[in-house]
């Protein structure tokens, strides 16, 4: 059986085509899926019942499973999504809602685990287990949309303000690692018969994988943030290890390509601040020139410690320095926010559980668990 939540429109009209059925069967049930957010074909009722009983039989509507829902007093929501066919497989991840006065932000994975190793991040040290289909990554909006009560009804006008106006890819993983069901994913919420977000309020966090920025750009150009943390290359080196193959140099280059066809007119660049390590004045002056031929802003995020790691949280007063110093020079720079804390869904708190096929944590004498704290950049700040 297909999932159908693993095609994007082009996808599933290409799927109905070899059936003999029509394009606008594709849309039609697209909007039923994503838009109405039914998980039973039999709930299409503008369907025809054959092309119903033909999807009844070859096709199911199988969303993530839900292992744990969890609502902070902020109203943060948290969800821990088991991810496989089987519940028992023992990979999960987690996908966070942040509601505001003017939207409503979710924050979702890609990957489970992640191979890029950057020292800061404990969920790099988890491992890498394998890629989220499309149906997984599209999966975790469509089980927020339900669960928030937020699907749209056949016949009413749903013009109206949207409960998840913006979605960040910065959860669990590096989207550009898995650009071709990231792409598809992209695809569904941008599409109208499907979310119809728009591509500014959509946004893709990397750590820095030039071939693919340059093929998102051409493909699906929504906002972009880049994972930076460093202002030269021997520290980023040492900190996000994809950088001895994709040097600032080239990652800079690469922006400022996909600035052409980018939906806003800049970039956004993630800096998480490490105690004595890049939150120096003269850090903050490098970061400048180096990012000087590139339109941006930056997220400034203090580091959430986490066991095992040797880098520590820059005092309140070092932070608002190194902002002081951007914003001095005109460049934007928010410090992150913390939301959800009391439920672990704040930036550095997410847990997912990853069953290592890398056996990295194995290779680290053993000081990492399965599950454990991620010190991912949730800068919810980038779709203002």
């Amino acid at each position: 059986m297909v999932n159908l939540l693993d095609f994007d429109v082009e996808g599933l009209t290409d799927w109905f085509a070899q059936r003999g059925e029509k394009p606008f069967r594709a849309r039609q049930v697209s909007r039923w899926i994503h838009r109405f957010g039914v998980d039973d074909v039999g709930q299409m009722t503008d369907v025809a019942k054959t092309l119903r009983a033909m999807l009844a039989a070859e096709a199911e509507i199988r969303g993530p499973q839900s292992l744990r829902d969890s609502t902070a007093a902020d109203g943060t929501r948290k969800w821990l999504l088991g991810v496989g066919n089987q519940l028992g497989n023992g990979n999960a991840i987690e996908t966070v809602f942040i509601p505001e006065a003017n939207r409503g932000t979710l924050c979702i994975s890609s990957q489970v685990g992640c191979a890029l190793e950057c020292s800061f991040c404990s969920t790099g040290k988890q491992g890498f287990n394998r890629n989220l289909s499309t149906a997984e990554i599209i999966g975790q909006l469509w089980h927020a949309n339900r669960m928030l009560g937020a699907v749209r009804q056949p016949g009413v006008d749903d013009s109206g303000e949207r409960v998840i106006s913006n979605v960040v890819l910065m959860g669990m993983g590096e989207p550009l690692a898995n650009l071709d069901n990231v792409s598809a994913a992209l695809r569904l919420m941008l599409d109208d018969n499907a979310y119809g977000l728009s591509r500014r309020r959509v946004t893709v966090s990397t750590a820095g994988l030039v071939p693919a920025i340059d093929r998102l750009r051409d493909s699906v150009p929504v906002a972009l943030a880049v994972s930076l943390h460093a202002p030269t290359d021997a520290l980023r080196d040492e900190l996000v290890p994809i950088n001895r193959k994709y040097p600032l140099r080239e990652l800079m280059a690469a922006c400022r390509r996909y600035l052409e066809k980018a939906p806003r007119d800049f970039i956004t660049f993630e800096y998480v601040l490490l105690a004595g390590i890049n939150d120096s004045d003269a850090d903050a002056h490098a970061v400048l020139q180096l990012t000087r031929t590139v339109p941006c802003k930056f997220n400034l995020i203090p580091f959430n410690p986490f066991p095992g790691s040797d880098y520590r949280r820059p005092t309140p007063e070092r932070v608002r320095r190194f902002q002081e110093i951007l914003m001095n020079a005109d460049v934007v720079a928010t410090v992150r926010k913390t939301r959800g804390g009391d439920i672990d869904a704040a930036c550095g708190q997410l847990a997912g559980q990853v069953q290592d096929r890398t056996r990295r944590h194995e290779a680290q004498g053993g000081k990492v668990r399965s599950r454990t704290h991620q010190t991912i950049p949730i800068t919810l700040e980038v779709n203002a």
